[in-house]
C-alpha cells in the first residue's frame, strides 16, 4: 500500500475532482454504486482491489468503507469481510416504519413554512419527473427525481432536527428507488408528488401530512412486493459476489 498515491482517472470521471478532498470522492463513488445496484446486496468490497481500480491509496478506501458501514450500507462479518449490506423486505420494514413518521412531519411544516423559492424547486422537479416519466428506458433517473422532491420537502419543513434525523434516511430512500423504480410508476409517482404540492403551496398542513402518509404507504406496498420476490429469486445464490462482478439482483 502506497499511501503517497494520487488520484488517478476511473471511468467515471468522479475521483480526482478538486472539488473534494479524495476521501470524500472515493466515498460518493462507493456510496453511488451500492445506491444505484452496481453493488448489490452481498457484493465483497476488496479494499485493495478497489483502491487499484480507483487509482488510490488504500487509506481513503478505508476511510470510506466504515464510514458507510456507519451509515448502513457495509456490513463486516468475521472471515468474510466487508460487503454491501442487504436491502431486503426486513430491511424496508425497519425504513418505512421511520420514514412513514417523518416523511409526514415534513410535509406538515413544509406547508406551514413554504417559501416561494422552496416552491419553485419543487415545481421544477416535477416538471423534470415528468419528462424522465415519458422515457420508459430511465427507471433509474426516475427514482433519483423522487428522491430529489422528497429531499426538498424537509428542507422546506425548516426543522434542523428534522433535517439531521432524515440525512442518513435519504441515500437509503434513493438505494430502494433504484432497487424498485419500474417503467409503469412515473405517472402515478408524479400524480402523487403532484397532490402533495398542491397541498404545500396551499398552506394545508393536515392535507399535506395525510397525502405524504398514504404516498408513503403505497411506495412501501409495491417496494416490499418486489423485494420479497428478489429475496425469493436470489436465496439460493446468497455469497458475496466478487469485486470484479456487475450482476444485479
Amino acid at each position: 500500500m502506497s499511501s503517497s498515491r494520487t488520484a488517478g482517472p476511473n471511468a467515471t470521471g468522479t475521483i480526482g475532482a478538486a472539488h473534494q478532498s479524495l476521501r470524500d470522492q472515493v466515498y460518493v463513488e462507493l456510496r453511488e454504486r451500492i445506491i444505484d445496484g452496481r453493488h448489490p446486496s452481498g457484493h465483497r468490497i476488496v479494499e485493495r482491489e478497489l483502491a487499484d481500480e480507483l487509482g488510490v491509496s488504500r487509506i481513503p478506501v478505508r476511510e470510506a468503507i466504515q464510514r458507510l458501514e456507519t451509515e448502513g450500507f457495509i456490513a463486516a462479518q468475521a472471515r468474510r469481510g466487508a460487503f454491501v449490506a442487504p436491502l431486503g423486505p426486513t430491511e424496508a420494514a425497519d425504513f418505512f416504519d421511520i420514514r412513514e413518521h417523518l416523511e409526514a412531519l415534513a410535509a406538515s411544516l413544509a406547508a406551514r413554512r413554504a417559501d416561494r423559492d422552496g416552491l419553485r424547486t419543487l415545481e421544477r422537479l416535477l416538471g423534470r419527473a415528468r419528462r424522465v416519466a415519458d422515457s420508459s428506458r430511465r427507471t433509474r433517473e426516475l427514482g433519483s427525481v423522487h428522491a430529489d422532491f422528497h429531499q426538498q420537502i424537509v428542507v422546506m419543513s425548516g426543522n434542523p432536527l428534522l433535517q439531521g434525523l432524515m440525512a442518513p434516511l435519504d441515500g437509503r430512500l434513493r438505494r430502494l428507488f433504484s432497487l424498485t423504480s419500474e417503467p409503469g410508476d412515473g405517472p402515478v409517482m408524479c400524480g402523487e408528488h403532484e397532490l402533495l404540492y398542491e397541498a404545500i403551496r396551499n398552506g394545508d398542513a393536515e392535507a399535506a401530512e395525510r397525502i405524504a402518509r398514504t404516498h408513503v404507504a403505497g411506495t412501501r406496498e409495491t417496494a416490499m412486493q418486489m423485494l420479497a420476490a428478489t429475496a425469493t429469486a436470489t436465496a439460493a445464490t446468497d455469497e458475496p459476489t466478487d469485486l470484479g462482478s456487475r450482476h444485479r439482483p
